[in-house]
């Protein structure tokens, strides 16, 4: 018979969280699945009058989109008036010289790695051409 082991304990757990710890995050785990199931449960039962709770919540929501859809033409409209001198104000010149400096540092840095690789990949392929006698 194998000797008994303590409780399954995470790779990541600090030093001290063995054995009454564990546990008290294993009943943390599922009175936190508990609360999830019961408030599922209630949700999408059907009450007295047979309509589910989340139908006024539907409704809510629809009330939300509309309102949120006029918030957005509004905001469309003040872009529009305001989008010309919000746009001279961009650094336009000044962004694209940094993007085209990062993607040349980054070509530059992937060509040496690159190299780099088929250097060491000759190597290897020639000591193994030497230990097999090709």
């Amino acid at each position: 018979m194998s000797p008994k082991r303590g409780p399954r304990v995470r790779e990541s757990a600090r030093g001290g969280e063995t054995g009454r710890d564990a546990q008290y995050d294993l009943l943390t785990a599922a009175l936190i699945g508990a609360a999830i199931g019961a408030t599922a449960t209630l949700l999408f039962r059907r009450g007295p009058s047979g309509e589910r709770p989340v139908a006024p919540i539907a409704r809510g929501a629809k009330w939300a989109g509309k309102a949120a859809y006029k918030g957005g033409v509004v905001g469309a409209g003040w872009a529009k008036d305001r989008g010309g001198e919000l746009l001279e104000r961009i650094p336009t010149e000044q962004i694209e010289r940094d993007v085209r400096e990062s993607f040349t540092e980054a070509r530059d840095r992937i060509d040496g790695f690159v190299q780099a690789e088929l250097k060491d990949l000759k190597r290897a392929l020639r000591r193994q051409r030497k230990r097999l006698g090709v």
